[in-house]
Order: structure tokens, then C-alpha cells, then sequence
């Protein structure tokens, strides 16, 4: 079959029956539990496995739980209460700032950026990306910090890898204080945590190790973003939930999926990755997405480099061969 545009259109319902049965079977034969727990963010993969979850065991089995902080898009909060409200299931909040002021995450994180800006006068928001050009230059994946001033005027510098390192270690307790919360829920109502991982972040590593990855079950894991979608709209979340761009959500400066990890938009991002795992011919694929060849071979590199980089994401801890 000739690689083209549609070639992930998918039969919603039968999908979603699919995922159903998978959601039933692991929650009340593999782990004999009673029920779900879900973060709910406010975005699409939250709100159709939630939706899933819904359909396969009913209103009164699933929770969600809504977890904000200092930083978090306001926008996350309101979504997420709207899609709960929509599937008529309980829904809790905790507000997770304390518990990071706590660990010293903020403070940590502002000392890094007051390094790189010794003249920065509050308030601020900032984030992290990536250069957006990825099919026209060959370009390595360098991490720069943007702020957005009061006025908003932006300013935007390279980090060093140990500035680097520095923010994203403190940025990544944010989902590992969020898996703590998903879990003490669950454990309490003997529940199992519902992960929200689609295919593209799974295989590109797009996801925290023990935070966002930390769960029972991941009901979405073999959908690319684009049938995440078709699956929303058959579901019928909320027109705004649908619309809303994808972001890590975890700065203060709004960054999307592409702007921070990716650089790609879905729609390219999907069918090339596809291309990747079904070894469509790379002509075949730039005639398709009317790319250029050049083009598609550096998206091609970049993806199968941060598949590689981020296996060890993926797999269970290495633990010694021994034999008695």
C-alpha cells in the first residue's frame, strides 16, 4: 500500500472498543482493583482516556484529580474540570506548590535563571525550547531559555548543558510529586492510576521516568496524536479541549509540544514516525507530507537520534545476570 496522508485513519468506535476491553481486563483481572485514578491537565490524551475509562467501567469507577501549581496554565485547571464535569465523574483537586517550595524547586530553578539574567527584575515567565528549524538546517538539539518580561519584551539565551540540566532536574519533580498524588489517591480507594502517554511521546521518550511514566496502565500508548483526536471527537470532548495547542505545561512562559521537544507539528510528526516503524521509503513519504527530501531525511535522523537517546527510559531497570 502507498504511503499517504489518511494512512491513519482509524474506525474510531472499534478502537475505542479495543481500549475498553484493555482498560476492564487490566483493572479487574490483572490488578483485581476497583477502579481508576486519572490526572486530568486539561488537554486531549487526558480527557479521552478518561472518556475510555468511563466506557469501560462506568462513572462511579473512575476519579479524576486535578493537580496545579504555581506555574501551570490557569487554562489546565478550568479544562481539566470541564472534561470532568462532562464524563459526570468525581473529580478532586490538589495544589502541588507547596510540596515543591518545599523541595526548594522554584528557588533552585530561579538561581539558574537569574545566573544566565543577573539584571532580570520580577515578574517574569520563561521556558525552555528548541530551534523550530528542523527540516530546512541541520542543527543540533541546543536547549535555549526565553522570558517574558512584564512588558512583554522577550529576551532568550543558549543554556550550557549544566544549566541545563540544572532546570530540567527541578522541572521533573513536578511530575514525579504528581505520580505521588495519582498514587495516594489510588491506593486509597484500591484503585489502579490510568497513564496518558500517546505513541509519538512514548517512542521519542517525550515523558518523566517515575512522573508522567510512573503508572498502571496506558490505554493511548498505541495511538499517534492524530488518532488521539479522531478518538476525542468520537468520545465528544469538549470543542475547547479539542482545539487547545499540546504543552508540557510545567513553565510559566507557555511552550508547546513542538516548541519544547518535537519540533515538528503532530501532523508531520505522526506520519513520519509511522514512515520510521513501517520503513516507507523516504521518497515515498516527502511526495506524500510535499516535503522535500532533504527535508524529510532530517526530520527522519532527528526522530530515530531521540528514540535511541531515550530507550532507557523504556525498559525496566538493568539488574545483574546470575546464575546458581
Amino acid at each position: 500500500m502507498k504511503f499517504h496522508r489518511d494512512v491513519l485513519k482509524i474506525d474510531p468506535e472499534r478502537v475505542s472498543g479495543v481500549i475498553e476491553e484493555f482498560i476492564r481486563h487490566n483493572v479487574e483481572r490483572f490488578y483485581k482493583r476497583k477502579g481508576i485514578v486519572i490526572g486530568l491537565s486539561g488537554g486531549i490524551d487526558s480527557a479521552v482516556a478518561a472518556a475510555l475509562s468511563v466506557r469501560a467501567l462506568g462513572v462511579s469507577r473512575v476519579s479524576g484529580l486535578l493537580l496545579p501549581e504555581r506555574d501551570s496554565n490557569p487554562l489546565s485547571r478550568v479544562y481539566g474540570r470541564t472534561m470532568a464535569e462532562s464524563l459526570g465523574i468525581e473529580c478532586s483537586e490538589v495544589n502541588i506548590t507547596p510540596v515543591l517550595e518545599s523541595f526548594g524547586v522554584y528557588e533552585k530553578r530561579d538561581a539558574v535563571v537569574r545566573k544566565i539574567f543577573p539584571d532580570l527584575e520580577p515578574p517574569y515567565k520563561f521556558r525552555l525550547v528548541l530551534p523550530q528549524n528542523l527540516l530546512d538546517t541541520d542543527r543540533l538539539n541546543i536547549y535555549h531559555i526565553e522570558i517574558l518580561n512584564a512588558d512583554g519584551t522577550t529576551r532568550r539565551e543558549r543554556l550550557s548543558q549544566g544549566d541545563f540540566l540544572e532546570l530540567m532536574a527541578a522541572n521533573d519533580i513536578k511530575q514525579r510529586t504528581r505520580m505521588t498524588q495519582l498514587y495516594y489517591e489510588a491506593e486509597r480507594r484500591y484503585r489502579v492510576v490510568c497513564g496518558t502517554t500517546n505513541r509519538p511521546e512514548a517512542i521519542q521518550g517525550f515523558f518523566v521516568k517515575y512522573g508522567d511514566g510512573g503508572v498502571d496502565i496506558e490505554p493511548i500508548a498505541p495511538l499517534y496524536k492524530n488518532q488521539v483526536y479522531q478518538l476525542g471527537k468520537f468520545l465528544g470532548v469538549p470543542e475547547e479541549i479539542m482545539a487547545r495547542t499540546p504543552s508540557p505545561d510545567t513553565y510559566s512562559f507557555v511552550v508547546s509540544d513542538a516548541e519544547f521537544y518535537f519540533c515538528l507539528p503532530y501532523d508531520v510528526l505522526d506520519l513520519i514516525l509511522y514512515a520510521i516503524e513501517h520503513d516507507v521509503p523516504q521518497g515515498e513519504v516527502a511526495e506524500a507530507l510535499e516535503l522535500r527530501p532533504d527535508q524529510v531525511e532530517r526530520a527522519w535522523k532527528d526522530l530515530v537520534r531521540k528514540r535511541a537517546a531515550t530507550e532507557p527510559l523504556r525498559v525496566f531497570p538493568p539488574s545483574p545476570e546470575i546464575t546458581w
